[in-house]
């Protein structure tokens, strides 16, 4: 995973800031009057994570530049307090702002690491989705990536997803598709297209898909003879012509409870929305010691 390259804090777009400044701006869109009532002497203030979680360690968002004395803003939870200091009326001011996201990022952080993966020789890579909350997509991606996971692609010019509705909207011709997405994407861009046979995944591949996605497929046999069949039409194949690179991807009803059943050989990535939705909040407070 990327933290064991780097701090994954690095990959954040200076567009980060701006979203947390319109969080403040909503939460304070005119007179701060609270804050007034508690003044400016110095306090100190106690992070406590009140669920019952196991501690992650390495999650914090580098917000110090711009608020005081935040800096690990979205800290997960940890058996012992995360003491800060400042003015009574900045800790008051940016307690929402600290407890809010870090509800959820939190609980998606624990959630990945605390998951058993399913045993392999060659485990897939486990990937998110795209389905992440509108205005939130940058904490719960950063969230994705610290917990483990591959955050898949980040928007829509990251890569070329050509879903049925894209393929039938070119009258359900998938190599027309295809070329049509490399022709504006380049050589730079990838293009994955979403498959709902093994026969529209091998018309993908010819065309030249980077990434085929079987969609919905039964786990079992099914699956695990339609992964057999694409790779070795394409990738173990006598035939020079018939050589493609390709990953095949596996989505659709993967749940934490049934995904042992899609980790078959030969399945490059298993991606799941359930990873990033309907994750329980953890509960925090931020406590001013009196």
């Amino acid at each position: 995973m990327a933290s064991n390259f780097g701090a994954v804090s690095h990959l954040l777009p200076p567009s980060y800031k701006r979203m947390v400044t319109a969080w403040l701006e909503e939460d304070c869109p005119s007179f701060d009057y609270a804050g007034f009532v508690v003044g400016e002497e110095v306090k100190e203030a106690r992070l406590l994570g009140k669920s019952p979680l196991i501690p992650v360690s390495g999650f914090k968002l580098p917000l110090s530049s711009f608020l005081p004395p935040f800096s690990p803003l979205l800290t997960t939870p940890d058996p012992s307090p995360s003491s800060y200091s400042s003015s009574s009326r900045k800790l008051v001011f940016y307690a929402p702002l600290i407890l809010s996201p870090s509800t959820r990022t939190s609980a998606l952080i624990h959630r990945l690491r605390s998951s058993t993966p399913p045993h392999c020789a060659a485990p897939p890579i486990l990937a998110g989705t795209r389905k992440t909350t509108p205005g939130f997509r940058i904490p719960e991606k950063y969230a994705m990536s610290v917990g483990g996971a591959d955050p898949h692609r980040h928007d829509l010019s990251s890569m070329t997803m050509l879903k049925d509705n894209h393929v039938w909207a070119r009258n359900g011709d998938i190599t027309n598709a295809v070329h049509a997405a490399k022709s504006a994407g380049g050589f730079s861009v990838k293009v994955e297209v979403e498959c709902q046979s093994e026969e529209e995944a091998a018309e993908a591949v010819r065309a030249g898909a980077d990434v085929v996605m079987l969609d919905n497929f039964k786990p079992g046999e099914e699956l695990r003879a339609a992964v057999r069949s694409l790779k070795q039409r394409f990738s173990e194949g006598e035939s020079r012509a018939e050589k493609r690179e390709f990953l095949i991807e596996i989505s659709g009803g993967l749940t934490e409870e049934n995904v042992s059943g899609y980790v078959v050989e030969g399945v490059d990535i298993i991606s799941t929305s359930s990873i990033h939705q309907g994750v329980k909040h953890v509960d925090f407070s931020l406590k001013v010691v009196r």
